[in-house]
């Protein structure tokens, strides 16, 4: 039985858009005018606001109302194990440097596992008033539209987005592989939220996405929307996604980006 004919993906999928709904709401009316930062993490620019904490804090407390026995792994520090074989994957606030600042793109974004493959993805961009989502085997929609990638164009032609991370020395690194990616593609796009670059990915908006030091709740929402959407995603050559390195393009541009990225050492500091 594929996941998309499965009547419990169906149901997972269902809560998640709940909750990325509720928590979207939430951050999207809720925010303080005077919003500053409640903690920081890999470094003092890479922060947590009050908003991220109860933005997770609602998502939780909602799927554990509703299906007490699944496991958690949420950004801001929630995890359970979880007795289901289930397990939900939450960035409450990707993109929070953007929401300190007013800046639109920043996106709640839910995945959900069974038995450590992700079966349903959600990504909810309040301001763009777009939510993204994908059930394994069951395609990918943006606002109930289906969505595919772009045909691929020469790599030269195509529009890449990239990240960078709040850690300078590791930023430095990642400047100089974008100063040398840039000549061979039409342009670069750094977008601040790696799932909504996964996202525009799968509807066509990017030819292309590649970035270092990924966690899991950054990825694994958007990937599964991507790759519902027809573009192919994994890390080094022959890898998975992971926190060296992350790409997401339409066949065509994915693997001589992939090539690129593997020669400019993209996977490393």
């Amino acid at each position: 039985m594929t996941a998309a004919s499965d009547p419990l993906p169906s149901e997972l999928l269902a809560l998640a858009l709940e909750a990325a709904e509720r928590a979207g709401r939430l951050l999207r009316d809720g925010r303080p005018d005077d919003l500053g930062v409640a903690a920081t993490k890999s470094s003092p620019i890479d922060v947590v606001t009050e908003m991220d904490l109860a933005a997770e804090k609602l998502i939780r407390d909602f799927l554990v109302e509703r299906r007490p026995g699944d496991g958690f792994l949420g950004e801001e520090g929630a995890a359970s194990t979880g007795s289901s074989g289930v397990r939900w994957i939450v960035d409450p606030l990707d993109g929070t440097v953007n929401y300190l600042y007013g800046l639109p793109t920043w996106a709640v974004s839910i995945a959900a596992e069974r038995d450590g493959a992700t079966v349903v993805g959600v990504v909810e961009v309040p301001m763009r008033r777009e939510t993204s989502r994908a059930v394994l085997g069951g395609g990918a929609f943006l606002n109930d539209r289906p969505v595919r990638c772009r045909p691929a164009p020469p790599l030269d032609q195509a529009l890449v987005s990239t990240g960078f991370n709040y850690v300078a020395d590791v930023r430095s690194h990642q400047a100089d592989v974008a100063q040398r990616l840039i000549p061979r593609v039409r342009d670069i796009r750094r977008g601040g939220s790696a799932a909504v670059d996964l996202c525009d990915v799968a509807a066509g908006r990017l030819d292309g996405y590649y970035e270092r030091g990924l966690h899991p709740w950054d990825l694994a929402a958007g990937d599964l929307i991507a790759r519902e959407a027809g573009a192919l995603t994994g890390g080094r050559p022959g890898g998975a996604p992971t926190r060296e390195l992350a790409v997401a393009a339409g066949p065509g541009v994915f693997e001589p980006l992939q090539e690129l990225l593997e020669e400019f050492g993209a996977w490393h500091d």
